[in-house]
């Protein structure tokens, strides 16, 4: 049995494998690989040992710090079950302080408290996990907090402290690790290219990425690491601020820098047009790491004359550049887009630590930040800026301050205002088409919008990718910008914008007239549009109102068909305001009716009866189909209030009314279908079989598809009701194409956990999973009320 001390032992589980080895190494680049104990107890050979003799002297006598990292079920485990009773034996004793404990989705361990204090890692790094772990150690052995950390800039171990080097420091860092590993492989000796070009938009994190990746080069790969930057100007909470002397702004100054920081200042004096070839020669004998930040900044022919100039530079010497806009070069080429959010989540955890407002805000508060800045950490850092800053104590009054951001204080000038005088009339074109939109849309579409032929449109936007001002697919066909970019051209570009727009309405106009209403056969067209007729709708609301009410009738039948509940109630929410602002208040009436039945497709009966009594203020001086349409919409309030006398008498009355107007409508059968529901659930079978198969005749009558597939389904559940399965299955089955042929979501899944019930209960539930399963999708996606039952008919089919 081993006798050597160890700085730091892990004890794990094996699916956490890889996360510890991670931070093994990180560390054993810091003590030496035979100082962290890793994986050895967990290989087989230490299995002849006593483990009543060796665990004691493992976690007790051999280790400077025991880091236990818990998952589920990590103290029932069979090895790390017995590692747990002596690490808690650690952790009683006044020897407690050597355990870090670390865990994965906040699981727990026998003995401990839930307010023990864990280090939780599913947000976290290995980078971020070995820095705290090496902060204990430092503090254990009374020595600073940043003893082993203070050389790496924004937390996590590297191996290149001892270079020397002009970098500046971090802030903090996360995430990133798949582009921190590929600039790792183009600095490699052995790498082809002179390195790593960065490019991406402003504030997306290049410069920290250049300098983090220096930070990690290994020990004696180069023998000084010097950063020259462009940069001209930063952005703070309070403004662009000019940097002044710290910029090279010009490729000569570029050489005369690295002249001065070889420790040849005489290099510089060289003429003009030979002293590259002298800094070239110099750097044969240096091994120097180059990080060139914010190329972009200098005029295009100096540009070119770096690039050429690292395209020379002798094979021991390698370079990192940042530009935001993509060049060709001999080097590996990254295109950065926004954070992932886990890394998004530690930033602003780690940013909470000295910003007070930012401190107790949500999940989901972070997460619109996150989305609101497409993941850009300059413009998340601004917005945490302004928290308490004048009116701005949340995170969303401080992104609204961000959309009216004044000149002198604008980050998204500062992140994209020096570009918009370099967009040709091609690319102008396609940003203000792609502004209409917030997620991928292909390019024959913004082509169409953009007018401009396809291959023109298609070559402005792969121009705006390479400068990652848009961002494209795999494939790049498809490309999208965020909205607050999209806000940005907005005020900038806003002729174009609207030119673009009003072209966008016009099309999605037309989608919309010639393929919505009761065209069920046209609603698949529409639904393959929808992406671009949604983007539209903003439009319509601040259009004129007549054309506004035109498009919530047209669209009333496909959003309900289609499920799309949620646009449907907003689309009507704010179409009703509209009617009310222009006096229409025949339009007013019907777009509070869509608002109640959306909220009776709920049941929400409170917000039913609302409606009612809202769509009836309306329709004071309408006729008497207005009248009776507000009743009956009363009447499945007071149903779903479980107030059935009151229901009975609204819809009676409302019978009354549309009987008065035609003995055979689409009206008088909806009507005689509640009368029907009302009475089934009454207890009166015979009563609603009666006006169910009435509602079902004036159905085929006046030739209602829709009314014909929703009462044969609702004769179907009666049929339940009287535990005939074998009729209620026929009556379904005859049902599902009615309601198929429609296309409405709702009928198809009630009617396919009609036909699954009836056939569980005849003993056939291998034969009724099927519809079970696709009644639970459907409602699922629907956000139906009807999902519970329609689960529990799932149960009993699987069971």
């Amino acid at each position: 049995m081993s006798t050597k001390r160890f700085r730091v032992a892990f004890s794990f589980a094996g699916e956490k494998r890889d996360f510890v080895k991670a931070i093994a190494s990180l560390l054993a680049q810091q003590f030496g690989e035979d100082k962290i104990l890793y994986d050895k107890y967990h290989e087989a050979e230490f299995a002849r040992y006593d483990l009543g003799i060796y665990l004691p002297k493992l976690y007790g006598e051999q280790s400077d710090l025991i880091v236990p990292v818990l998952c589920p079920n990590y103290d029932t485990k069979r090895w790390t079950g017995w590692e747990w009773i002596h690490i808690y034996g650690l952790l009683t004793k006044a020897d407690g302080y050597r355990v870090i404990p670390c865990r994965f989705e906040y699981a727990n361990a026998d003995g401990l408290s839930p307010a023990s204090g864990f280090i939780e890692l599913d947000q976290k790094t290995p980078e971020q996990a070995a820095t705290l772990i090496l902060e204990r150690l430092a503090l254990n052995e009374g020595r600073p907090r940043d003893h082993y950390t203070k050389d790496s800039g924004s937390g996590g171990t590297h191996s290149s402290a001892n270079i020397p080097h002009n970098l500046p420091r971090l802030q903090s860092f996360f995430g990133r690790e798949a582009e921190l590993q590929k600039i790792a492989e183009a600095l490699a000796p052995d790498a082809r290219g002179w390195g790593a070009l960065i490019d991406g938009p402003g504030g997306i994190g290049k410069t920290a990425l250049a300098i983090r990746a220096a930070e990690l080069v290994p020990a004696g790969r180069f023998r000084r690491i010097i950063f020259l930057s462009s940069k001209e100007r930063e952005l703070t909470a309070d403004g662009q601020r000019a940097l002044g002397y710290f910029v090279l702004p010009s490729y000569l100054e570029m050489l005369n820098a690295i002249a001065r920081e070889l420790g040849q200042p005489d290099l510089a004096k060289a003429p003009e047009a030979e002293r590259s070839e002298v800094i070239l020669r110099a750097l044969r004998e240096a091994d120097v790491l180059l990080v060139l930040d914010n190329l972009e900044t200098l005029p295009e022919t100096d540009r070119d004359r770096l690039f050429t100039f690292l395209n020379r530079l002798p094979r021991g010497c390698s370079a990192i550049v940042t530009s935001r806009r993509r060049s060709d070069a001999s080097a590996s080429i990254l295109r950065l887009d926004r954070l992932d959010w886990p890394a998004a989540q530690s930033l602003l955890a780690d940013l909470a630590q000295h910003n007070d407002r930012l401190a107790p805000t949500t999940e989901p508060e972070r997460r619109a930040l996150y989305e609101e800045t497409g993941g850009n950490p300059l413009l998340m850092r601004w917005v945490v800026g302004q928290l308490g800053l004048g009116r701005c104590k949340t995170i969303a009054a401080a992104l609204d301050f961000l959309r009216r951001a004044p000149a002198e204080n604008n980050p998204l000038e500062f992140v994209f205002g020096d570009l918009l005088d370099t967009f040709t009339t091609n690319e102008t074109q396609v940003l203000a088409a792609l502004t209409h939109f917030t997620r991928l849309m292909p390019t024959t579409f913004i082509a169409e919008l953009a007018s401009l032929n396809e291959a023109a449109a298609q070559g402005a936007l792969s121009d705006l990718a390479n400068r990652a001002l848009v961002l494209p697919d795999a494939e790049e066909r498809h490309f999208a910008l965020v909205p607050l970019v999209a806000d940005f051209l907005r005020k900038q570009k806003p002729e174009v914008v609207a030119e673009t727009g009003n072209r966008l309405e016009q099309r999605a106009y037309a989608l919309i007239v010639e393929n919505g209403y009761r065209e069920y056969d046209r609603f698949p067209v529409l639904d393959a549009a929808w992406p671009t007729v949604a983007a539209a709708i903003p439009l319509f609301l601040a259009g004129p109102n007549p054309r506004l009410q035109t498009v919530c009738t047209a669209l009333q039948t496909f959003l309900n068909f289609t499920g799309r509940w949620d646009e449907w109630l907003s689309l009507n929410q704010q179409a009703e305001a509209r009617a009310i602002a222009a006096g229409d208040w025949n339009k007013a009436g019907w777009r509070a009716y869509q608002v109640g039945e959306i909220h009776r497709l709920r049941q929400q009966a409170d917000a039913v009866l609302d409606c009612a009594d809202r769509a009836a203020a309306h329709w004071q001086s309408a006729g008497a189909r207005e009248r009776a349409t507000a009743i009956h919409l009363r009447g499945k309030g007071h149903q779903l209030k479980q107030d059935y006398p009151a229901a009975l008498s609204a819809y009676r009355e409302a019978l009354d009314l549309y009987r008065s107007l035609s003995a055979e409508s689409e009206e008088v059968a909806l009507t005689l279908n509640s009368l029907a529901d009302i009475e089934q659930r009454s207890g009166d079978l015979t009563a609603a079989e009666q006006d169910y198969r009435e509602a079902l005749r004036v159905a085929r009558a006046i030739g209602d598809a829709e009314g014909v597939a929703s009462y044969t389904g609702n004769l179907a559940a009666l049929v339940l009701d009287r535990k005939d399965w074998s009729g209620a299955e026929t009556l379904a089955r005859e049902a599902l194409p009615l309601a198929e042929k429609v296309g409405r979501q709702q009928l198809i899944a009630s009617n396919c956990r009609r036909i699954a019930k009836a056939l569980v209960r005849q003993g056939q539930a291998a034969e009724a999973l099927p519809y079970a399963r696709r009644a639970v999708t459907i409602y699922t996606q629907l956000g139906s009320p009807d999902l519970a039952s329609a689960q529990a008919t799932l149960r009993e089919c699987e069971g």
